[in-house]
């Protein structure tokens, strides 16, 4: 487990991840809900990609940034769940020190993109019931693919200069991570490095890739509500609304649990909390994603049924 010439720093080359703890019945049980969940949130996701593919009704803007979320979220629960499910399998829960700092990578990429896609998906819809008349000319094929190609490449971006400082630190005393994956706190209080100025950065890279978007779509959502509100009919503000409430229930969903994991400032909290929040961005919201709009999207369900 110890090699001195590991990037000439690290000592400790694999970790344990103790994910839920370690009683054989719960993982049991455990297992099976993991594997329902990834069965469901992979063949929900991927209905929505095909159904905004194969179906020329639902080549507009929302449905590519639906489509575009769903693939994102198949990416999202693969970089988590796989992993999870094989330990329980196998009863071997070590992954090594350049697997780890992979899945942190790839998971705070796709986790960061997220929030910039919801922000792309609520200007959307902002467009689309306070400015009707400009939504066909303002929300063309050129604003989409830009805002969705800047929504990927903020994510991969702002996380390659985490990663790099974190897979840097000394790590040469224990080498178990009390969280179900290699997430960027549990990791730190295993380095035998000052981390005060990762933790510093931790928080600024989270900053920069939920609060902007998290702003941009709560004003959004300010501006929709008070449009939709001046509608004189309640037959007229129910439909407008309609048009948000599935995107509205998944940003709830979303933010509220990724702030408070990372936004809030570094400090030596308890684990279990943050494991509990943390499965809800990273397998609960994958997975009720496809649910939402397919229950509430009245042109997703005829799609569907066709």
């Amino acid at each position: 487990m110890a090699n001195q010439d590991w990037k000439n720093e690290t000592v400790v080359t694999e970790f344990t991840l103790l994910d839920f703890g370690n009683d054989p019945e719960l993982d049991s049980l455990l297992f099976l809900m993991f594997l329902s969940i990834y069965f469901v949130t992979i063949t929900g996701n991927t209905f929505i990609v095909v159904l905004v593919v194969a179906h020329r009704r639902l080549h507009t803007p929302m449905y590519f940034f639906l489509g575009n979320l769903a693939y994102l979220e198949i990416c999202y629960s693969s970089s988590i769940l796989p992993r999870l499910l094989l330990s329980y399998v196998c009863g071997d829960r070590s992954i090594s020190a350049r697997g780890c700092f992979a899945q942190f990578y790839f998971f705070g990429c796709l986790a960061a993109a997220e929030c910039y896609l919801l922000a792309a998906m609520s200007y959307d819809r902002y467009v689309a019931v306070c400015k009707p008349l400009h939504y066909p000319s303002h929300m063309d094929t050129g604003l989409c693919l830009r805002l969705g190609a800047v929504s990927w490449l903020s994510g991969f971006l702002f996380n390659s200069i985490l990663t790099f400082l974190i897979s840097n630190l000394d790590f040469c005393g224990p080498n178990e991570i009390d969280h179900f994956f290699c997430d960027s706190l549990p990791v730190m209080k295993l380095s035998c490095s000052d981390t005060r100025v990762v933790a510093f950065v931790t928080s600024v890279v989270a900053g920069v890739c939920s609060l902007p978007p998290f702003l941009l779509t709560f004003s959004s959502y300010l501006y929709i509500i008070v449009t939709v509100m001046r509608i004189p009919s309640a037959t007229g503000r129910k439909k407008a609304f309609s048009t948000c409430s599935s995107h509205l229930i998944v940003v709830i969903l979303f933010y509220w649990s990724i702030l408070a994991v990372y936004v809030l400032p570094y400090r030596d909290t308890q684990i279990l909390p943050n494991k509990v929040l943390s499965g809800f961005y990273t397998i609960l919201t994958p997975l009720v994603n496809p649910l939402i709009y397919s229950l509430r999207n009245k042109e997703v369900k005829e799609a569907l049924q066709k």
